[in-house]
């Protein structure tokens, strides 16, 4: 008993406090990628000197991956006092915050533009939005899932994680992308019937706005399913424990430090993509559902195949599924919604190859991870997929 004692005290002697904790996890000595920490005030000085836009994308998109590796670590540090649950939730939240933050300023770039009359910038943002927004529930699905399942995988032969949790956020999954199909096959099914077009147009927006309170109310009751009601079969059940090396205040305030600056970072992401797509020649739709999710959302990527590999199975899969959910039940229909409010007709009429590529997107996830076990095989299955929707981005026109 008396060892034990001694044990937890000499822990809490090692385990730094306040600012030297918080200096301790930026510091290059402890993370290769701290280093690139310097891109921040890189891209704050070209957003603030006017300098080329080209500039100001490029670095900061290097920017947010070592402050999405620092809310990464602040999130597990908190995870290790919670459930797997918990830590997944509070993952895909803060890493989701880039993601919300580059909706939001795009839609009232967007009404900004159309108070100007500028028709053209105003489309342009509103296909950042749909397209970020399918982007980032491709990635998590296909690549975050691809990648921890084969980091995973090569670790341990073979790894398991509580199926109870996939099969409930797959489910609202399903439902959420059958609602982004809906206003598509509403559209077109009018249309043949020689409806007027306006009609048409309204009609798919109030579907889409009513249909946006409804996947909000069902994502709210998945939360409270998850963290109440059910909580002890939402738990995880395969993670070995680990003993946390900073105070959860002090983990708090580094996740909301990394936050604050991921969201900068994101907000001059925005507003120089366009210009940086035509200098490196790449399209607004691949830069939308590829680039900006995969910097933006860099923080569930790090951490998710950082504890794969320590095979602490549900945090990863709650953090790539998880934040797939939210995505899809309650960021894109909170972006619908204030869309609403500010004037701008935004709807969940995404096109039709990006709602083909999301629904095939979960529906192979769902598939590889029904039965509870992954292997490094799986893994490289959901990259290989993820790879060809990018291709077919690639050459979208």
């Amino acid at each position: 008993m008396s060892e034990a004692v001694e044990v937890v005290s000499d822990s809490e002697k090692s385990m730094l406090n306040g600012i030297p904790a918080i200096i301790a996890a930026c510091d290059p000595r402890n993370s290769i990628l701290n280093w690139l920490l310097i891109a921040v005030p890189i891209a704050a000085y070209a957003k603030l000197a006017h300098l080329d836009e080209s500039i100001q994308f490029i670095f900061s998109m290097i920017g947010i991956m070592p402050l999405a590796f620092l809310m990464g670590k602040a999130t597990e540090e908190i995870a290790t006092r919670t459930s797997e649950s918990v830590g997944g939730l509070l993952n895909a939240t803060f890493g989701n915050a880039a993601e919300i933050i580059i909706a939001v300023v795009a839609v009232f770039a967007a009404a900004s533009a159309f108070s100007e009359n500028d028709i053209d910038g105003a489309n342009a943002m509103i296909t950042l939005v749909k397209t970020s927004l399918i982007g980032s529930i491709l990635g998590n699905l296909l690549l975050v899932m691809g990648l921890s399942f084969l980091w995973g995988g090569l670790r341990h032969k073979e790894q398991n994680f509580n199926p109870q949790v996939v099969g409930i956020n797959t489910t609202l999954l399903l439902l959420s992308t059958i609602c982004l199909i809906l206003p598509t096959v509403f559209h077109i099914a009018l249309s043949i019937s020689g409806i007027d077009e306006t009609e048409i147009i309204s009609g798919v927006l109030m579907v889409s706005r009513l249909t946006a309170i409804v996947l909000m109310a069902s994502y709210a009751l998945l939360l409270f399913f998850q963290l109440k009601t059910h909580s002890d079969m939402m738990s995880g059940s395969s993670h070995d424990h680990e003993e946390p090396t900073m105070e959860l205040r002090d983990a708090g305030l580094l996740l909301l430090i990394a936050t604050v600056f991921v969201s900068l970072m994101a907000e001059i992401m925005v507003h120089s993509v366009e210009a940086a797509g035509e200098a490196i020649g790449l399209s607004a739709v691949f830069i939308g559902v590829i680039l900006l999710p995969l910097f933006g959302n860099a923080a569930e990527h790090f951490t998710a195949v950082v504890v794969a590999g320590k095979n602490r199975m549900d945090l990863s899969i709650g953090i790539a599924v998880g934040s797939s959910v939210q995505i899809a039940a309650f960021v894109a229909p909170l972006v619908i919604l204030i869309s609403w409010i500010v004037g701008v007709d935004l709807s969940f009429e995404f096109g039709l190859l990006e709602t083909a590529a999301c629904m095939l997107a979960v529906l192979i996830a769902n598939s590889i991870s029904r039965d509870g076990h992954s292997n490094w095989m799986e893994g490289a299955m959901l990259l290989a997929t993820y790879t060809i929707i990018a291709l077919s981005f690639l050459y979208y026109p």
